[in-house]
């Protein structure tokens, strides 16, 4: 698309403002796309978890490289509009008592833990760490997620927060997202993922532990459903260490390691950045996970680079 629509202001990325709805779907409509029902290939743009609490520097979980990222995402938009069919906003989204939360957890004393604490089975079994909430169901996923899942439970900062400002996509990308919508007259979906208060759900497909008496907690047969209905899907968002990590290690696990199936899903690698962690360097563990993604058959590519269909 050569022409960018005179609404977007890359100057506005981090900020929060009133979108001008008026003018953004006149200009969609003067855009001349086609309807992307006619599109073939059929190519979906899933967005993970691009909101302001993630992106915006006085965001809860601010990933550092994340406004970057969205311009990004953004000229990527515009520069593929015609061949974008569909675009996916994966929406993470927490309530106050949540297992990852301070006040479900208490020590000796009575008192929660900081953000970024980790928490082992062992500091569990020994009183370090008590819950407070669901006790036999705490007790016990502690130890599923350090078995299944290769993890320890990390306490982190209320982030997301359902209704709260922090839960919004970044203001710019959502009107590009809005703008794409109408130009090429579909619904773009945005995808709920979170709010279950005994699991962990970085991955858009499923959460860490599946919850035994919640069927919603187990792997989203309509998400797949939506990931089925696309001959490619462009992958993109916050952060690479966590939610694009866990989603694209389930997409893998879920079509099989090196499968056609595979060669499908392609991660934009300039459009996502890592949490930032005063012990743990995520930088390096996701440059290992994607390279390991690499040898399994997904695409990585630069979101300069032409799109490989």
């Amino acid at each position: 698309m050569n022409n960018i629509p005179t609404f977007y202001d890359p100057e506005r990325i981090g900020t929060l403002f009133y979108p001008d709805t008026q003018s953004i779907s006149q200009q969609a409509e003067e855009a001349g796309l086609k309807a992307a029902q006619s599109d073939d290939p059929q190519v979906m743009l899933l967005l993970v978890d691009m909101q302001i609490d993630f992106c915006h520097t006085q965001g809860a979980l601010y990933t550092p490289g994340a406004l970057d990222d969205i311009k990004r995402v953004i000229d990527f938009i515009f520069r593929n509009a015609s061949r974008l069919s569909h675009i996916t906003c994966s929406m993470d989204s927490h309530y106050p008592f949540q297992i990852f939360h301070p006040p479900w957890w208490v020590d000796a004393d009575g008192k929660h833990p900081p953000p970024f604490t980790v928490i082992t089975k062992e500091d569990v079994q020994q009183g370090k760490w008590i819950p407070v909430r669901e006790e036999e169901w705490s007790r016990a996923y502690v130890e599923k997620l350090e078995q299944k899942s290769k993890k320890q439970l990390l306490i982190w900062p209320y982030h997301v927060p359902v209704g709260a400002a922090g839960h919004l996509l970044d203001p710019e990308l959502w009107s590009v997202v809005f703008w794409h919508g109408i130009a090429r007259q579909y619904q773009p979906t945005f995808w709920q993922k979170g709010t279950i208060p005994e699991t962990e759900h970085y991955s858009v497909l499923q959460p860490e532990i599946p919850v035994t008496d919640k069927p919603e907690s187990g792997l989203s047969t309509d998400f797949v459903g939506l990931l089925n209905s696309f001959d490619y899907v462009v992958i993109a968002g916050e952060a690479a260490s966590h939610c694009v990590q866990e989603t694209v290690k389930d997409i893998v696990a879920f079509y099989g390691e090196g499968t056609n199936e595979l060669k499908k899903f392609i991660v934009l690698e300039d459009c996502t950045s890592p949490v930032q962690h005063p012990e743990i360097d995520f930088d390096k563990l996701t440059r290992e996970q994607f390279e390991t993604f690499k040898k399994q058959g997904v695409s990585f590519q630069k979101s300069t680079a032409p799109l490989p269909f």
